[in-house]
């Protein structure tokens, strides 16, 4: 009888290097009991070595290729390096490191492409850092969108924020507020909720997945009275949707959509924009919500936080996230 040949472990960016996520790796690698998986993290090994160092984490840092992380993972942290540095201020951002931050997430989605990993967890990234040195992209979901299509491979990002109290997925993401209606499209709407569809049945495992569509407006536009995307836009797409054979419901006003009870009547909201989704579940998941990338061709999960300046390099930072990020990932790309 031949040996299974093991899954290829996770691919973690470095992401933002004068943030927490250097930290968070470290703790997370700490509590790797806690993942059932492992990985490997593209980042600079002298800047990890410091960290762990300054805040008195004993975390062993390994330099390693790809193939040999997953033998190291139980003695080490295996660290595939950089080739630039990363070692940056804590809590001073600096757009000079912002070429390190873009290697790292380029790197481990090409390891991914490669079969050299099974997944890519991000850590936060610093975006008005990444613009300041002529980054193109509103945020990481864009990026990856395009990296995925430099593979050939056409792609529409879609933004889910996973818990196991409440799903979320923002039609609209990295936009001006003011830009929301003008973006809101039918078409927008359909394209949204067929990935997201598409992908908790692959991914996730829901034979029909539920969605409920939020409206744009206060009390879903109140029948025309408070606008009328729900009858113009919203509701025409959740009405092709429907003959479409997807359970799809709304648009229900958003301020009534997420009490426990509600919840217990869907898999995943459909939210008009940004905030509408993401308020909710940070409130309820902040500490063990996964931000989760659908409709690209690779799995990819972060921490549904952000880059904490404020307590970069304090000791502060709790992993919890990160470690919820990897180990969705690892759970998806068994999918």
């Amino acid at each position: 009888m031949t040996t299974p040949k093991p899954r290829p472990p996770l691919a973690m960016t470095m992401g933002e290097p004068a943030g927490i996520g250097p930290e968070i790796a470290l703790r997370a690698w700490r509590r790797r009991a806690e993942i059932g998986a492992p990985f490997f993290i593209v980042a600079d090994p002298a800047a990890l070595r410091e960290t762990a160092r300054r805040l008195a984490l004993d975390v062993p840092v390994a330099v390693v290729e790809p193939a040999e992380a997953v033998e190291t993972f139980e003695r080490a942290l295996p660290v595939a390096p950089l080739s630039v540095s990363a070692a940056a201020t804590p809590g001073q951002p600096d757009s000079s490191f912002a070429r390190a931050t873009i290697e790292s997430i380029e790197r481990a989605v090409g390891y991914v492409r490669s079969g050299e990993a099974g997944a890519v967890v991000t850590n936060p990234i610093a975006k008005h850092v990444l613009y300041e040195a002529g980054f193109a992209f509103p945020g990481h979901t864009e990026f990856l969108g395009e990296l995925a299509r430099q593979w050939g491979r056409s792609a529409q990002p879609v933004m889910l924020l996973w818990s196991s109290l409440l799903c979320v997925a923002p039609v609209t993401i990295h936009i001006p507020l003011a830009d929301v209606p003008r973006a809101l499209t039918r078409e927008l709407i359909l394209s949204t909720a067929r990935i997201v569809a598409a992908d908790l049945r692959k991914r996730f495992g829901l034979s029909r997945p539920r969605l409920a569509v939020a409206g744009l407006n206060p009390h879903a536009g109140e029948g025309g009275a408070i606008g009328r995307e729900e009858i113009e836009t919203i509701g025409p797409a959740i009405a092709q949707l429907r003959a479409e054979g997807l359970d799809v419901t709304g648009p229900h006003p958003a301020d009534t959509m997420f009490h426990a009870a509600a919840r217990r009547r869907y898999d995943v909201a459909l939210t008009m924009y940004h905030d509408q989704g993401l308020i909710p579940i940070k409130t309820l998941a902040f500490d063990t919500g996964v931000n989760v990338t659908l409709g690209l061709p690779f799995v990819r999960t972060s921490p549904d936080h952000g880059v904490a300046f404020d307590i970069a390099g304090k000791g502060l930072a709790n992993p919890a996230s990160l470690i919820a990020a990897a180990r969705l990932a690892a759970r998806l790309a068994t999918a």
